[in-house]
């Protein structure tokens, strides 16, 4: 089966970076252009709203997030207060994640594990500039990375909204694995996002 991740449409980006409900405010199909050799003849014959904007990956993460959602959320924050709004974003966080997982699962062939981690073990070209890892396990039950780099936690953390960011990015990761396979479950005890050396993603697939 091919690989769709090979090659990505500009939606499929922002799908990767932002939280669910967010793309609503962005709209546009192809909003941000990453892949300029597999688009540049196709940008030729449409409107100019669908043409490269050259950003690179750092430029895309801080308009997509520092630009609108953070201060936003940093806003709401404030109106809400801190500890109940940091619980809301974490509930609706799991829930998109949950959603998240079932809709890659039905996207896909199979839902093992294999399947699932594809993105850590092939990676496509938005991965390989959006994180930086190391495979620690790898069997037919249990995968396990250690993550070094992530373009989310250094663009929350910059701003200044690390809380915001593991609420509404990270907490999800959870939820999406028990999603795509009701039979797996994620442990980390340690995330970039909230200041530690790396994010210790373990999967495990139960009998």
């Amino acid at each position: 089966m091919e690989n769709p991740g090979l090659n990505p449409t500009r939606r499929d980006f922002f799908t990767k970076i932002l939280p669910a409900g967010t793309l609503a405010c962005l709209g546009c199909t192809r909003l941000c252009g990453l892949f300029q050799s597999a688009y540049a003849q196709e940008a030729d014959q449409q409107h100019k709203f669908l043409a490269d904007a050259e950003m690179s990956y750092a430029d895309t993460f801080g308009f997509a997030f520092a630009g609108y959602y953070i201060p936003a959320m940093k806003g709401l924050q404030a109106q809400i207060g801190e500890d109940e709004f940091i619980e809301m974003l974490k509930q609706a966080s799991m829930e998109a994640g949950r959603q998240g997982g079932e809709n890659q699962a039905r996207s896909v062939a199979a839902n093992d594990l294999a399947t699932f981690v594809t993105p850590l073990t092939d990676p496509d070209r938005f991965w390989q500039h959006a994180l930086t890892w190391e495979i620690v396990e790898n069997t037919d039950t249990t995968f396990g990375v250690e993550i070094s780099e992530c373009l989310w936690a250094r663009t929350f953390r910059e701003a200044e909204a690390a809380d915001i960011g593991y609420a509404g990015i990270c907490h999800g990761d959870f939820a999406w694995a028990s999603g795509f396979n009701p039979q797996m479950r994620m442990e980390r005890t340690k995330t970039l996002m909230q200041g530690h050396d790396c994010c210790n993603h373990r999967w495990i697939l139960e009998a």
